[in-house]
């Protein structure tokens, strides 16, 4: 699935990816029709400009929408994953900026000529998309693949100075603190993937409990633990994300329709989650579009 500049050996695990050997900065093409759907995370923080693509992104405790032309910042430890929309109908393309904000000496983004960023180095803790800048930004990533790496260098200083004054929204409400182990990774990644596939049938938890290999009492703690939220909680924030593609793709169906496609046997409770979680109804969504 990865696709590597030939200088780079970047290697994906769930929740490890290894800092090549005396690389400071990683630059890194995703040309598939899908991307990489495992929970992971790495200690470099990502700046990923998505130029084909849609599908859901959950990172820490919080499930977004991803399109063309975003622009995504993922801190560094922030446990992550891409789940490609299976149905569309052209390849993935993601250009990728790694680094660690010590790669380049553990005072280099200390000196007062970069006091600016340090918003920025904030803010990517809890990751963030960007929203205005873009216009700037893309060509900025659009040139790497031709630049060399002292090049790239100048384009990430000019990408981070861009960002930071741009507009931008978390993409996480919450950080488990602590690094996942590969067992707490898989068992995690294996939680996340089933409810991304079967949310639109009922899940109960003994089914989910038994996904993660644990007593239901324990699941539940376990979950509430590294998302500060419970798994239900989890699976309607899913269920309405769903939704929502469903209305913005322009797909004629009904509002009852979508809620019964997307796990919701009760049109009532349906408005009312997904007015909560999107601040306003289902209706009024769908008039944006």
């Amino acid at each position: 699935m990865i696709n590597l500049s030939p200088n780079n050996k970047l290697k994906v695990l769930p929740f490890k990816i290894p800092k090549p050997k005396n690389e400071a900065l990683v630059y890194q093409e995703d040309r598939e029709h899908v991307f990489y759907n495992q929970l992971h995370q790495h200690g470099e923080i990502q700046i990923s400009f998505v130029e084909k693509g849609l599908g859901s992104l959950v990172v820490g405790d919080t499930i977004n929408e991803y399109r063309e032309n975003d622009i995504l910042v993922i801190g560094g430890f922030l446990p992550h994953v891409f789940k490609s929309d299976s149905k569309a109908a052209h390849q993935s393309v993601m250009y990728t900026l790694f680094f660690d904000k010590d790669a380049f000496g553990e005072t280099f983004f200390d000196i007062p000529d970069l006091s600016s960023l340090q918003d920025f180095f904030e803010k990517s803790k809890h990751g963030m998309k960007i929203l205005s800048k873009k216009d700037h930004i893309i060509p900025l990533f659009k040139s790497l693949a031709k630049q060399n790496k002292v090049e790239q260098m100048a384009t990430l200083l000019l990408v981070l100075n861009l960002i930071s004054k741009a507009k931008t929204a978390p993409l996480s409400s919450f950080v488990y603190k602590k690094m996942y182990s590969d067992d707490e990774g898989k068992r995690m990644g294996d939680v996340f993937r089933f409810a991304m596939e079967k949310f639109h049938e009922p899940i109960t938890l003994d089914q989910v409990s038994n996904v993660a290999n644990m007593s239901k009492n324990a699941f539940c703690r376990y979950f509430r633990k590294r998302t500060n939220k419970t798994f239900f909680q989890f699976l309607i924030e899913i269920r309405v994300e769903q939704a929502s593609k469903f209305i913005s793709s322009g797909a004629e169906l009904s509002i009852s329709m979508i809620a019964e496609r997307c796990g919701f046997k009760n049109i009532a409770n349906f408005n009312r989650k997904f007015k909560q979680i999107k601040g306003c109804t289902p209706s009024q969504y769908r008039a944006k579009f």
